[in-house]
């Protein structure tokens, strides 16, 4: 559970100052865009449609985490934000297609394009990402708003582009510009797309977190003094941020009290290690002639330890 309660500048309170001003930027875009007949302005809203999306979703996030769990919902609400970032993905990728079909048919028939009233509108666009950025950057945070920032900051070099291709417009007077720019926008929002679409059906396959190694996991506990064998092991996310774990530890024959300091090992070292919070770990004693390369624990369970000598 995070709880973040520092007053206007939470990441809660920042990124819904940002939603709020995409939404306006979304809504100038799409106006401007028909008023000038620049695809590129459209297409742009279309990009900063995704970024309001990821915005939403760090904002779901961050209220999810503060859900509780119910009896029914035993993990609490993660996976419904995962289930709204696919369903956005997808309506994405069908975005950037129709950004596609629509260059190509103006690249036959060029429009005359405003180019002053498209630099005016990425302008403004450069500004309004550049803010939103600076407050996410000094809100710090969790991995969300991390996300998130970096969106803005993509933004703002493809609005950056925008405004470069305005004035390329009205220097040479080709409008194809703009729907070459079009193209090039319709790209990054495809990528972001499918970026999202992975890790998205990734967790709901309950695959292995993006960035953990299974058996980097596997060595780490292996390590700990006490830990004779691994197996079983299966490490999934529930939500984007919460991962969960689950295996089989075979130990010596020892008394509960003692196994308690193991399992107390394995944990602190999950946290630290692959922030790993969720576990559940089931505890095995095997007979060593089983269990492979088992080397006794010696000393504080060493009046404990039954040594079979018949390796």
């Amino acid at each position: 559970m995070h709880a973040h309660a520092h007053g206007a500048g939470s990441p809660k309170q920042v990124l819904k100052i940002s939603l709020g001003v995409t939404l306006a930027y979304i809504a100038l875009l799409v106006f401007a865009g028909i008023r000038s007949h620049s695809l590129a302005l459209l297409s742009e809203a279309g990009h900063n449609l995704s970024d309001f999306l990821a915005l939403l979703l760090s904002l779901v996030a961050v209220y999810l985490q503060s859900r509780p769990a119910s009896s029914t919902k035993t993990y609490g609400y993660h996976r419904a934000g995962v289930l709204a970032a696919l369903v956005n993905a997808v309506a994405l990728v069908g975005v950037s297609f129709f950004i596609f079909y629509e260059a190509f048919r103006r690249l036959q028939h060029p429009e005359h394009v405003q180019a002053s009233v498209m630099m005016w509108v990425a302008g403004a666009g450069v500004l309004m990402n550049g803010v939103i950025a600076l407050l996410l950057y000094r809100s710090g945070g969790d991995v969300n708003i991390r996300s998130a920032l970096l969106h803005e900051v993509g933004d703002t070099l493809s609005t950056a582009a925008v405004i470069a291709g305005g004035w390329a417009i009205l220097a040479t007077g080709n409008n194809w510009i703009d729907s070459a720019l079009s193209l090039g926008i319709a790209v990054l929002i495809l990528w972001s797309g499918f970026g999202i679409v992975r890790e998205t059906l990734n967790i709901l396959l309950e695959g292995t977190p993006r960035g953990v190694r299974l058996e980097l996991v596997e060595n780490a506990i292996r390590t700990i003094e006490g830990v004779n064998d691994v197996h079983d092991l299966h490490v999934w996310s529930i939500g984007s941020e919460t991962h969960a774990l689950s295996c089989h530890i075979a130990i010596a024959d020892i008394p509960p009290s003692v196994s308690e300091r193991i399992l107390r090992d394995v944990k602190a070292s999950l946290h630290q290690t692959f922030r790993i919070d969720h576990t559940t770990i089931q505890f095995e004693h095997v007979e060593c002639e089983v269990a492979h390369g088992c080397v006794m624990p010696v000393g504080e369970s060493a009046g404990h330890a039954h040594h079979h000598h018949s390796h």
